[in-house]
């Protein structure tokens, strides 16, 4: 592994390890959801966001700008957190130290998964990843950043790194 993606994958490790629920309700999806539309807006941002838990489509967001094309970058992001159980950022740099892709590290369709930042796994302690959280508009670390930065406040992490 490369040393410029070490420091930064073992953050995104923890980030996985910290932000992790006890339970999580379609209600809690709504308020994550509004949320990062709502900071988005703040900071003149314009982004597609979607979670979902098991499947079901929970919240979905569209703001203005954002096409059908962010979301099927949605959908590519989170198949592959569904796939690995690991965000889509950490497994960018993953494949990015390794120096490969997607269909020759996994055998997996890169027009179905696409390892780029910005969809993060829905953990509940104890049972492991049951859903997403994924943003598409803006570049991939702050695609990340944002999901992230929301769910710090709800799973009410008191670290301040943010990647």
């Amino acid at each position: 592994m490369l040393k410029d993606y070490s420091s930064l994958m073992d953050q995104l490790l923890q980030e996985e390890k910290d932000l992790q629920f006890t339970t999580f309700t379609n209600q809690m999806a709504f308020e994550i959801g509004c949320r990062i539309v709502n900071k988005a807006a703040s900071e003149d941002k314009s982004i597609l966001v979607e979670i979902q838990r098991n499947g079901q489509t929970l919240f979905h967001a569209a703001m203005e700008g954002k096409t059908l094309n962010n979301a099927q970058w949605v959908k590519r992001k989170s198949r592959v957190v569904n796939q690995f159980g690991r965000s889509s950022y950490y497994m960018s740099l993953l494949l990015k130290s390794k120096k490969t892709t997607m269909l020759e590290w996994g055998n997996l369709d890169p027009n179905e998964y696409s390892a780029v930042g910005g969809s993060f796994p829905i953990s509940i302690q104890g049972v492991g990843v049951v859903g997403t959280v994924t943003v598409s508009g803006l570049p991939q670390e702050e695609d990340h950043g944002l999901v992230v930065s929301v769910l710090k406040e709800f799973v009410k992490v008191p670290y301040a790194n943010t990647v």
